[in-house]
């Protein structure tokens, strides 16, 4: 093997160039290309039948339908979300005028801690906007309880969840709404996109008018909206990329399966093991470097893979909460926050893609246990 060939953290799933060429010619000739096309509309019929989900309307990014479902739900004051997560969820609270309230995560997971949820709630606290990390399942039932108790909208962040299932029901139909990403990094991508998943046709009729200026018609506008809609060719490219998207997800659970046996008794390394009952995507694969055991810090690892052509990703560090946007907010102190701080100091996360060859696999197992 090429020893100067570099295995990236991620690869995009890309559609058949032919079959996708075919696809443009339909559109070109159709002189269509954006605005609620037929291939936009087809790509939301059968998204929303591929997730089990009643309701999909497709954005141009992951971080649009955050935005806003804040702005549909008519989110105020403040929401209790988590410093674990990429920065797109704490800022979609900012850009609406938001504080963000955060709250320590269950090591066990990543997710925010349903414990210390009701600690943080105030007269102010209007919602509670959860992130299924890694695709893992926040608990949905618990989270619901408490928001049912007080009064609380939940909107999940559900950027890493495509196509994830308890128990053969989609996650996405937790809570109030759920928000996807397309992005070129996701396990399912659309090169840049996003989605949104809601309960009700009103809803959806709501969301499409807020995500085309408000409009309701020709001449009329029903609300403050803004413009995140999808284009003909994204969407085109997403309905190919949606036939081969369950192997792609079969390729990802054979390198998790590779790392898993590799990895299980490497003193110092450790990792999450797929839950009961759970239908996983296999978006990402964390490990967690306990520095006394391994004998080398997370940062140490991290560089001498890269060093070696192996690209991982420390996802997430720095902390939401270290930023300066967010680092003077009381809820942002570290030791409030001591299980995220943990978690973001030690994680590497491997590559993890469709196209990793055995060589590759075992090229980054190999770096790990020199």
């Amino acid at each position: 093997m090429d020893n100067n060939h570099q295995i990236t953290v991620t690869s995009p799933l890309l559609p058949d160039l032919d079959e996708f060429h075919q696809l443009l010619k339909e559109i070109w000739d159709s002189k269509w290309i954006t605005n609620n096309g037929s291939f936009h509309q087809r790509l939301e019929k059968a998204l929303a039948e591929y997730l089990k989900v009643p309701y999909v309307s497709l954005f141009t990014n992951g971080t649009l339908p955050l935005i806003t479902a804040l702005q549909a739900l008519r989110i105020t004051g403040e929401v209790i979300t988590t410093p674990y997560s990429f920065v797109a969820t704490t800022h979609s609270l900012w850009w609406n005028g938001i504080k963000p309230v955060f709250v320590d995560i269950d090591p066990a997971t990543g997710n925010i801690d349903p414990e210390k949820i009701e600690a943080a709630i105030t007269p102010k606290t209007t919602a509670i906007m959860p992130v299924h990390v890694y695709g893992k399942p926040c608990d949905t039932k618990r989270i619901q309880e408490i928001a049912d108790k007080y009064g609380l909208k939940v909107i999940y962040d559900a950027a890493h969840a495509f196509g994830v299932e308890v128990n053969g029901e989609s996650i996405l139909n937790a809570g109030d709404m759920s928000t996807l990403s397309f992005h070129a990094t996701k396990v399912y991508n659309t090169i840049e996109g996003g989605a949104m998943v809601m309960h009700d046709e009103k809803t959806k009729k709501r969301i499409d008018y807020l995500k085309n200026f408000g409009f309701a018609g020709e001449t009329e506008v029903v609300a403050p909206g803004i413009n995140s809609k999808v284009d003909e060719m994204r969407s085109a490219y997403g309905l190919l990329n949606l036939r081969q998207v369950d192997d792609a997800i079969e390729a990802r659970h054979q390198v998790a399966v590779r790392y898993r046996e590799a990895l299980r008794d490497v003193d110092g390394i450790t990792f999450f093991d797929d839950m009961p009952g759970v239908k996983h995507n296999y978006s990402y694969f964390p490990i967690f470097i306990d520095a006394d055991k391994f004998g080398m810090t997370r940062d140490e690892l991290y560089f001498k893979m890269r060093d070696n052509g192996v690209l991982g990703r420390r996802y997430f560090y720095p902390l939401i909460s270290e930023f300066t946007t967010y680092r003077g907010l009381p809820s942002a102190a570290p030791d409030n926050l001591p299980n995220a701080h943990r978690m973001a100091d030690t994680v590497i996360c491997l590559p993890m893609h469709h196209a990793l060859s055995d060589a590759d696999v075992n090229k980054i197992i190999a770096q790990i246990k020199r």
